[in-house]
């Protein structure tokens, strides 16, 4: 996978990508992370890439002839162009996995008031990290990273990735390492009994009722197995005795 990031500030990826995870996958050769400075695309005198917005308004707009140079430049026919913009749909786990499976993304990231939006005739999509606006896309731009890289076959073990939180939907239940007593808080007995199968079940209950307490809206977007319901069922009863 290649992963392209447009930016003003390619010095604020420095140590993002040269640190753990994104170090290792690099390194491995799994994942290729390059930062292009915009400036290098301007069509004018100083590689200045900002102007006043026609029409008026407060502060300075990203010029569309650097973005259209540097996509024309960077695009492949395995290019996903993606804008980070407050104005996107939400990022989540479910689109982490589709775009981990992407050959090729060019990242963009705006700052000022915005970019130009002939821009987004070459945009393949908006995404949002959250209902707020930052002052540029560059940290959305490592969010989506981490959370993109992290999914490539080889980068980390594919059991912790595949009971990671959200990965099937649900939260990931609770655990524990060594000392097994301290200050009087106790580790659970079941994960000390070395019985594998009451072990999976109760994370699996655990695992449910960590959701319906801590973001019960993720349920309503799950189709539940015959267990999972059963298991659900008896978690509301317990709440509500």
């Amino acid at each position: 996978m290649i992963i392209d990031i447009v930016t003003i500030f390619p010095e604020f990826f420095d140590a993002f990508i040269n640190t753990s995870i994104m170090k290792r996958a690099q390194a491995q050769g799994l994942v290729k992370i390059n930062c292009h400075q915009l400036r290098d695309y301007s069509v004018r005198k100083n590689n200045y890439i900002d102007d006043t917005p026609y029409g008026g308004g407060s502060g300075m707009l990203m010029q569309f002839p650097p973005f259209y140079k540097v996509i024309n430049q960077l695009r492949t026919p395995d290019t996903k162009v993606i804008l980070l913009s407050p104005q996107g749909q939400m990022f989540n786990q479910e689109k982490a996995i589709n775009f981990s499976k992407i050959k090729h993304l060019i990242l963009l990231c705006g700052h000022y008031e915005g970019i130009d939006a002939r821009v987004l005739e070459f945009v393949d999509e908006e995404i949002s990290i959250g209902n707020y606006v930052l002052t540029g896309g560059e940290i959305p731009a490592m969010i989506l990273s981490d959370a993109i890289v992290r999914l490539v076959p080889g980068v980390i073990d594919e059991l912790s990735r595949e009971t990671d939180s959200l990965q099937n939907g649900w939260l990931k239940y609770p655990q524990y390492t060594k000392p097994d007593s301290y200050e009087g808080r106790q580790v659970p007995e079941i994960l000390k009994s070395g019985h594998h199968k009451n072990i999976e079940d109760w994370r699996q209950k655990e695992s449910i009722k960590a959701t319906y307490e801590k973001r019960p809206d993720l349920i309503k977007d799950l189709k539940l197995s015959k267990k999972e319901e059963t298991i659900l069922a008896e978690i509301k009863a317990e709440k509500n005795k």
